[in-house]
């Protein structure tokens, strides 16, 4: 399919050819037009290495052109040429069969100037982006803004005004970024504006705990653009007036990976009295610096067993206590059985009798 494209973008031709046997695949370009065009045949390479073709011949003949960093002179019509005759490359024997043609045309354009207000946003609190199209190569069906490659759904328009305009009302680590505004023409085209701030750095944990002996990692993650170009970590003393420690990477107690994005400490065997305590992460670009800070607890290998001897001790005294309790408490009660089992029941007995007499004599 033909294309247009702009001055230093990439275009890409595909061409497919069928037949038994398998067909070879030729490009060429061809300049001018009947009875006296020319034609000259591209090979991988061509064009200060520009040229790119990748041919396949699996079941049927596949291939593919591509042109890099297009230059005005790259506009013109490209053909691909496909045959299986035996005699197609002898240039004295005409082939029996003709080569199969098919074109596609490629039309460079020269890029649109945009002219953008301001150049770069750098450590602002707030911005208004603005871009103004000069030489549109077609007519503008409308343009809109993007965020890092997001399109704003909101500043979505159909206007054919050449000129665009985008508020940040808050520069922070969420809305910085690379913006870029985009005019739909044909092709489209785009130009961008940085906004840049200093790093957020910020602990993935702020409080991380480990064992005795053990290895600790700790993370702290950046957000915001430009991401930082150096990571730095401190060991903080115990009081705020101690002097902190300066962290090397590599020695025998700490490694430190970083990225852009993170940077991570590794402590290995730990010790509960040397490493336990407060460590600084910092984050540095070319705008400035910013730290967190991550509380390492290291706790004893006999931690665990602590809990375990306590529950132990409770039901020791428990125990003790109830034995105590019972030692003392035991005679007591066999003395009350006993008085209570040797008492006589006299006056309840005489009563019924002389209740009885009573009765009997009435009766008479």
């Amino acid at each position: 399919m033909s294309q247009a494209k702009l001055v230093g973008y990439s275009a890409t031709l595909h061409c497919e050819a069928i037949g038994e046997p398998i067909p070879e695949i030729q490009w060429w370009f061809v300049e001018g037009e009947e009875p006296v065009e020319t034609a000259s045949q591209l090979f991988d390479g061509a064009r200060e290495e520009r040229v790119h073709i990748n041919t396949t011949y699996v079941r049927h003949a596949a291939s593919s052109l591509a042109l890099r960093s297009l230059v005005l002179n790259d506009t013109g019509t490209y053909e691909c040429r496909a045959s299986n005759d035996p005699d197609r490359n002898r240039p004295r024997t005409p082939p029996k069969v003709k080569w199969i043609r098919t074109q596609a045309n490629i039309i460079v354009f020269k890029k649109a100037l945009i002219m953008t207000e301001p150049a770069e946003v750098n450590n602002q609190t707030s911005a208004t982006l603005s871009c103004n199209l000069t030489n549109p190569a077609s007519d503008i069906k409308g343009h809109y803004w993007s965020r890092s490659g997001k399109i704003i759904q909101d500043t979505k328009s159909t206007s054919s005004s050449p000129h665009t305009h985008y508020t940040i009302t808050k520069i922070d680590f969420h809305s910085a970024g690379i913006y870029a505004c985009v005019f739909l023409t044909d092709p489209p085209v785009e130009e961008t504006i940085e906004v840049r701030i200093p790093p957020h750095v910020s602990a993935y944990k702020h409080s991380e705990n480990s064992n005795e002996n053990d290895m600790a990692s700790l993370m702290c993650i950046s957000h915001g653009y430009p991401l930082p170009t150096d990571w730095k970590w401190y060991k903080l003393g115990k009081t705020p007036t101690d002097a902190k420690m300066f962290i090397i990477n590599g020695t025998e107690k700490y490694r430190i990976r970083s990225t852009p994005n993170n940077s991570t400490l590794y402590i290995e065997n730990l010790d509960i009295n040397e490493d336990m305590g407060e460590y600084e992460c910092i984050g540095e670009n070319d705008l400035g610096r910013h730290m967190d800070k991550i509380h390492l607890r290291v706790r004893s290998r006999l931690a665990a067993l602590w809990p375990f001897l306590g529950i132990v001790a409770e039901v020791i005294i428990l125990i003790t206590i109830i034995f105590i309790y019972e030692k003392r408490r035991k005679p007591d009660e066999i003395n009350d059985d006993d008085d209570s089992g040797s008492a006589p029941l006299k006056s309840n007995a005489a009563t019924n009798h002389k209740d009885k007499n009573v009765r009997q004599r009435n009766s008479n």
